[in-house]
């Protein structure tokens, strides 16, 4: 089965996805929120299939907007829901592939230390599996 995806139905996957990476970059505001964000963008534009073609257009839709950590999880957290709604909708499979990349986006994202991750960032974790988990 193959999926439909409207302009809005993209910019949603990739608000979504860079969005979850640009909060744990931002619960990783006492570490290396740079090397986070790129750790986890490099992770979303490695991804294949149909989401994979999506997260690398290079366009302009994403939309992140907020001053604090709690403006941009208004934000992405139910633009993941939505985006997970909206791939169930038309193939599980993708829906599944969508989940799977944005986890390893938000893993490598956290991945940049030495040790375990600290409390905010294992916080912001659970608190992205669980918008994703929501649909």
């Amino acid at each position: 089965m193959s999926i439909t995806l409207t302009a809005q139905d993209k910019a949603t996957l990739r608000t979504a996805a860079y969005g979850a990476v640009s909060l744990m970059a931002a619960a990783d505001a006492a570490g290396s929120p740079h090397r986070s964000a790129t750790h986890g963008s490099i992770a979303l534009t490695s991804a294949t299939g149909p989401i994979g073609h999506v997260l690398a257009a290079k366009t302009k839709d994403i939309d992140l907007v907020g001053n604090t950590v709690a403006e941009l999880a208004d934000v992405v957290l139910p633009a993941l829901t939505e985006a997970m709604n909206l791939l169930r909708q038309q193939d599980q499979t993708e829906a599944g592939n969508f989940r799977a990349i944005v986890l390893l986006a938000v893993e490598a994202a956290a991945g940049t230390h030495q040790g375990p991750s600290s409390p905010a960032l294992a916080a912001m974790t659970r608190t992205i599996t669980a918008a994703l988990d929501a649909a």
